[in-house]
C-alpha cells in the first residue's frame, strides 16, 4: 500500500490551515516547539547526531549555535544518521538502482528518493508517513489557486489532467511523488501522467498533444521550450496552469509563458531535503512554509546575513522528518529572506531564490532545423548513464561541445569515455547531426561565489538575454 495516513493528514491539514495566516509570534512558537521535538529525537535515536550535538541543550541553546552539517558528512555516516536501524545505505542504494521499484514503499513504510547530484554528491532521502502527510497538506492547501472556487472543491486537482514533464529514469522526488499519487488514487491514473525530457522534442510534443493536459508540472527551461513549440503552432493544446520549480524562473520567462500559452504560471521552491519549501502566492511572491521548515541564510563563514541580503548559502532544518533528521543542513542555495507584510495576507516569510541557471543548448538537427537540448536532460544522462556528477559542458557551436572533468589519470580517462559515449548516443536520440565532444581532463570546474557550478553553458551567440 502507498505511504499515507488519512487521520494524520486530516490533523496536519487543519494545522496548515490554522497557521497559514498566524502572527509571526505564533509561528515562531510553533516552530520552536517542533524544533525541540526534532532535537530530542535526533539526540535519542541518531548515533550521528548524539555525537554531533553533544553539549547542546534543548530549550536554551539557540539553533544558530548548533554546528551545521553537509550532505557529504551525512552520507558518509548514513547508517548512524538515520533513526531506524533497519535503514542501511547499501540496501537503499540497491533499491534505488531498480527503476521498476520507483514509488514502491520501502520496508512497507518509507518513501525513498535520490537527489539529482547537483551538489556533486548524490543523496538518498527517506520519508515516513509523518513527513509525507506534511508535504501533502502543504501542497494541497498552500499552493496558490488561480481558480479558487474550483480549488476549494478540488484541493488535490483530481478533476485535472496533470502532466509531469521531467526526469523519470530514477527515484527522483517529483517522479516518485507522481507515482505515489497514481497508486493512492487508481481512478486518477489515466489523468496523471509523466513524460520524459530525455526523448526528442518532437516525440515529447506528440505525446503531450495526445494527452492534452490541463496542468503541466515541469522545470522553467522545459516550460519555455514548450512555449516555443506553441509559438511555432506545433503544441496543439492550451493548458490552464503551468507549475514550475527546480530551476530559476525569470520574469521574462514567466511573461513568455503567459503570453504564448495563455495560462496561469505558478512557481515553487523545493528540494529533495524538503519537498515543499515555498509556494507562490497570488502576488507572485514565494512564501516559506516556516512552520515546518527553517531556512537560515548565512555568509561564507556561516554567520547570519542581514535581512534583504543575498546569502552565500542556506542552512535548512526539516521539522517534519524524524527518521532522517536534517538540522542546519547546508543546502547550497543562495536566498534572500524577508519578513514583511504581503498583500496576500500571509505572515509567512517571503523568499527570493537564486537557483539553477544552466542553459538550454540549441544544436543542429538532422533536417537542418535547430534542436534544443534541455540542461536537466543533459545532466540526467551524464549522472545516470555515465555515473559522473562533477562536470562542466560548454557549447562551442551548434555541433560541438566541450566537456570538462576535474578527474585525472586512468579514472578520469574512463569517465570521459563514458561521458562522450552517452552524449553522442543522446544526440542521436534527439535527432541531431553528429556532434563533436572535446575533452578537458584534470581541470577545475568553474564555480560561482556560491560554490555551485553552472554545469551547462551555451555559447554566447545562443544565449538568450530574454529567457
Amino acid at each position: 500500500m502507498p505511504i499515507f495516513d488519512l487521520l494524520r493528514f486530516s490533523s496536519v491539514s487543519m494545522d496548515v490551515l490554522a497557521y497559514g495566516h498566524a502572527t509571526a509570534q505564533t509561528l515562531a512558537a510553533r516552530q520552536k516547539s517542533r524544533l525541540d521535538t526534532l532535537l530530542d529525537v535526533a539526540r535519542r535515536d541518531s548515533r550521528f547526531y548524539r555525537e554531533h550535538l553533544r553539549g547542546a541543550t534543548t530549550g536554551n541553546t539557540p539553533l544558530s549555535c548548533l554546528p551545521p552539517v553537509s550532505r557529504r558528512e551525512l552520507m558518509n555516516h548514513f547508517d548512524d544518521w538515520v533513526t531506524d536501524p533497519q535503514l542501511k545505505l547499501s540496501e537503499l542504494r540497491a533499491f534505488t538502482a531498480d527503476p521498476q521499484r520507483i514509488g514502491e514503499p520501502y520496508l512497507g513504510k518509507y518513501l525513498v528518493w535520490e537527489s539529482s547530484g547537483t551538489s556533486h554528491i548524490p543523496g538518498i532521502f527517506v520519508q515516513d508517513a509523518q513527513a509525507m502527510v506534511v508535504y501533502d497538506a502543504l501542497e494541497a492547501l498552500r499552493r496558490s489557486a488561480p481558480r479558487p472556487l474550483q480549488r476549494w472543491f478540488d484541493p488535490l486537482s483530481m478533476t485535472e489532467r496533470i502532466a509531469f514533464v521531467g526526469a523519470i529514469s530514477g527515484h527522483f522526488a517529483s517522479f516518485v511523488s507522481m507515482q505515489r499519487l497514481r497508486a493512492l488514487n487508481p481512478w486518477l491514473a489515466p489523468s496523471v501522467r509523466s513524460f520524459s525530457i530525455l526523448q526528442p522534442t518532437r516525440s515529447l510534443v506528440d505525446e503531450l498533444n495526445a494527452f492534452a493536459p490541463t496542468v503541466i508540472a515541469t522545470y522553467p527551461t522545459v516550460a519555455t521550450l514548450l512555449a516555443d513549440e506553441a509559438a511555432r503552432g506545433v503544441l496543439r493544446f492550451t493548458p490552464r496552469e503551468i507549475w514550475t520549480g527546480g530551476e530559476t524562473l525569470s520574469a521574462a520567462a514567466r511573461l513568455w509563458l503567459e503570453h504564448t500559452l495563455g495560462c496561469a504560471v505558478r512557481n515553487s521552491y523545493g528540494a529533495s531535503e524538503f519537498m515543499s519549501i515555498a509556494w507562490e502566492c497570488d502576488q507572485r511572491r514565494l512564501h516559506v512554509n516556516s512552520d515546518w521548515v527553517i531556512l537560515e541564510p548565512v555568509d561564507q563563514r556561516g554567520r547570519p546575513v542581514p535581512e534583504g541580503r543575498l546569502s552565500y548559502t542556506t542552512l535548512l532544518t526539516n521539522l517534519a522528518n524524524h527518521v532522517q533528521p536534517l538540522i542546519r543542513y547546508d543546502l547550497g542555495d543562495q536566498v534572500l529572506l524577508r519578513h514583511e507584510p504581503c498583500a496576500c495576507g500571509s505572515s509567512l516569510p517571503v523568499i527570493e531564490v537564486q537557483g539553477r541557471r544552466d542553459d538550454p543548448l540549441v544544436m543542429a538537427g538532422l533536417g537542418g532545423q535547430p534542436v534544443t537540448l534541455l540542461p536537466l536532460a543533459l545532466t540526467t544522462v551524464l549522472e545516470d548513464l555515465a555515473g559522473v556528477f562533477d562536470f562542466h559542458v560548454r557549447q562551442r557551436d551548434d555541433h560541438t561541445l566541450v566537456l570538462r572533468l576535474a578527474m585525472q589519470g586512468e579514472e578520469g580517462a574512463a569517465a570521459m569515455a563514458r561521458c562522450c559515449t552517452v552524449l553522442k548516443s543522446f544526440a542521436v536520440a534527439q535527432e541531431l547531426k553528429p556532434i563533436c565532444v572535446l575533452s578537458e581532463l584534470g581541470q577545475a570546474i568553474p564555480r560561482g561565489r556560491s560554490g555551485k557550478a553552472q554545469r551547462i553553458v551555451a555559447c554566447p551567440s545562443q544565449r538568450s538575454p530574454e529567457r
